[in-house]
C-alpha cells in the first residue's frame, strides 16, 4: 500500500505540472487572440481550465494519505 500511495502523489506531481502548462498555453492563446482581435474572452478565463487537474490532484493526494494510513496501521 505504501508503494501505491507514493505512486498517486507522483500522478499528483505530475497533474500538476500538466495543469500549470496547460493554463499558461491557454492564457497565451488567449492573449494572443485578443492582440489580433480574435477572441473576446478575458486571459483569466484559461484559469478555469486547472478546475479539472484540481480535482484530480485532491483526489490523488487523498487516495495516497488514505493508503499511506491503511499501511502505517498493519
Amino acid at each position: 500500500m505504501k508503494v501505491a500511495s507514493r505512486i498517486l502523489v507522483i500522478v499528483a506531481v505530475l497533474l500538476s505540472n500538466i495543469m500549470c502548462a496547460t493554463v499558461a498555453w491557454g492564457y497565451r492563446d488567449i492573449l494572443c487572440g485578443m492582440q489580433h482581435m480574435c477572441c473576446s474572452a478575458p486571459p483569466s478565463v484559461a484559469f478555469l481550465y486547472a478546475i479539472p487537474f484540481l480535482v484530480l490532484i485532491a483526489v490523488c493526494l487523498i487516495a495516497a494519505v488514505v493508503l499511506h494510513r491503511k499501511a502505517k496501521n498493519q
